[in-house]
């Protein structure tokens, strides 16, 4: 992706004029007032209107002179490790959870919400715990569900609206499953590709998902199996540590084998709080940190996923998803409705989930939809409701943002360059369609990037604009209370660590570096860094 670096002038009422002629350094973005203009000298990802690109602002145009400033000054990384920020404990804005910590952590309402948007919330809430049920079903308003499928609700999948793991001991796998998908084989498809008309193309027999549940009298696709091979890991101060390498595979499988060119990602259920805040942090504020050349030399070279939404047909910014595949919570739920639980939204109306021609069995079983409720069986006031439910999840608060250790890590963290991937702050848009999201100053430690992370990561498969290499950055504020919350402490994509510290020590590409440096601290320094973490 080609990068371009542009000065604006932005003035006083709000409007943008280009200064002709002229270029800034590489590395450089900022703001300077000078008389009757604001100078914004600013690094541009691509130009607006390009294919990579088109039409997605490059300036906060949200934004006033003033704010703007206010912005620029309060999102600048800190340099001062000796005391909490100003309004760090607050990670998710005005919105943040005040709420004693326990395992309803990640369940709290944002703070800011009004009486009225409490009443949606919980009903939203309601509707994410409820239990779908097989066609037909006295119950109709619940009827629907598969026929094939991962979970009964949107609640069996993100546990207490937390994070998934992978299946331990006799655990099932509910809240883990296996993306599939292969590459583009004809000329056709490469095309669709290249319009971004699809992410991928799912097995012709077993879909985009691997679904192990089915409702009476019809089989489940088949079964994932895990094996898992330790590595040895000897740190520079002669720490020995062992990592775990997942084997991925599938056992009773339904309908014969995959095709030959379908690939098995595995993924387990990422947390859902704080995700109204990432819908409205501004476009231009996370292109603006893509760097996909690494013209500024630091070996990170984060790119921007974009896709199509498939609501409105335009290409936008994906944000959402372990690759940065989907734009909007809405497309997200609709998405997870039809793979997950095999239920139609007006979105995603296939009444019969992730069935594929190939599934005849599964195609000739009844549906959930009852007309007088709509064309398909989940109309759009459940959507709504459960859109604005998963939009305002509050980020809980900080817990010991002033101790010595917890500031010493965050030290630390700076120092080895995990802010570069990790952004910590920014601030949210002034226009968000919801005054609770609106001009908050949150905390995700994200930049909501594609990283390539190495081999020893990889799935494999590509999902639009990324590789089979590459993730994207996922927000860390919560990461400190999975086990409270969860129970456990098992992090990446598939949940092959088993704790922070192994966590880290998987990284690879673009954060080998980081990585490296981590592995020769000294026991106190990488000690210092996980309380860090556990207090986000």
């Amino acid at each position: 992706m080609r990068r371009a670096l542009s000065i604006l002038r932005r003035r006083r009422d709000g409007t943008f004029s280009p200064f002709p002629g002229r270029r800034w350094p590489a590395g450089l973005a900022r703001v300077v007032s000078t008389g009757a203009f604001v100078w914004m000298f600013a690094i541009v990802p691509g130009t607006a209107g390009s294919p990579e690109l088109p039409n997605l602002p490059t300036s906060r145009t949200d934004l006033s002179a003033e704010d703007l400033a206010r912005v620029t000054a309060i999102t600048r990384p800190t340099t001062d490790f000796s005391k909490p920020e100003q309004f760090e404990p607050m990670q998710g804005g005005a919105g943040t959870s005040r709420k004693r910590i326990n395992q309803d952590a990640f369940s709290q309402s944002s703070a800011n919400l009004t009486f009225e948007e409490e009443g949606t919330f919980k009903l939203g809430n309601g509707l994410f715990r409820k239990l779908w049920v097989s066609s037909p079903s006295s119950t109709q308003a619940s009827d629907g569900l598969g026929p094939l499928f991962n979970a009964r609700a949107c609640q069996s999948c993100h546990l207490k609206d937390g994070r998934g793991h992978p299946p331990e001991g006799n655990a099932d796998a509910t809240s883990m499953f296996f993306r599939l998908a292969r590459q583009a084989e004809t000329e056709e498809e490469k095309q669709a590709l290249a319009d971004r008309k699809v992410l991928n193309f799912p097995d012709p027999v077993y879909g985009g998902q691997l679904q192990d549940l089915a409702v009476p009298g019809l089989a489940g696709e088949g079964r994932m199996t895990i094996s898992y091979e330790e590595i040895p890991v000897r740190l520079a101060d002669g720490t020995a540590l062992s990592l775990r390498k997942p084997a991925y595979g599938l056992t009773d499988l339904a309908s014969g084998p995959l095709d030959a060119g379908t690939t098995l990602s595995p993924r387990v259920t990422p947390q859902m709080i704080g995700l109204g805040l990432v819908e409205q942090i501004h476009p231009a504020d996370i292109l603006a940190k893509a760097d996909p050349d690494d013209r500024n030399g630091d070996g990170i070279s984060g790119r921007p996923s974009i896709v199509r939404d498939e609501l409105s047909g335009e290409l936008t910014l994906g944000r959402f998803g372990w690759k940065a595949q989907t734009p909007s919570i809405r497309q997200q739920s609709a998405d997870a409705f039809a793979g997950d639980i095999g239920i139609s939204t007006p979105e995603v109306p296939k009444h019969w989930g992730d069935c594929t021609e190939a599934e005849k069995e599964c195609l000739a079983l009844p549906n959930g939809v009852q007309e007088r409720l709509g064309a398909v069986e989940a109309p759009p006031p459940v959507m709504d409701l459960v859109t604005f439910y998963s939009q305002n999840l509050a980020v809980p608060v900080r817990r010991d943002v002033g101790n010595a250790d917890v500031l010493a890590g965050k030290k630390v963290f700076y120092e080895l360059g995990c802010a570069s991937c990790h952004t910590p702050k920014f601030v949210t848009r002034r226009d968000a369609p919801n005054k609770a999201q609106a001009f908050q100053l949150i905390w995700p430690y994200s930049d909501f990037l594609l990283h390539d992370l190495g081999e020893g990561l990889a799935d494999g498969q590509t999902v639009g604009d990324a590789s089979g290499t590459e993730w994207r950055t996922p927000p860390l504020w919560g990461i400190g209370l999975t086990k409270r919350v969860n129970g456990h402490t098992f992090f990446l994509h598939d949940g092959r660590a088993r704790n922070l510290t192994e966590a880290i020590l998987w990284h690879g590409g673009e954060a080998q570096k980081a990585r490296d440096s981590f592995a020769a601290l000294a026991g106190r320094e990488r000690e210092a860094l996980v309380k860090f973490l556990e207090s986000l």
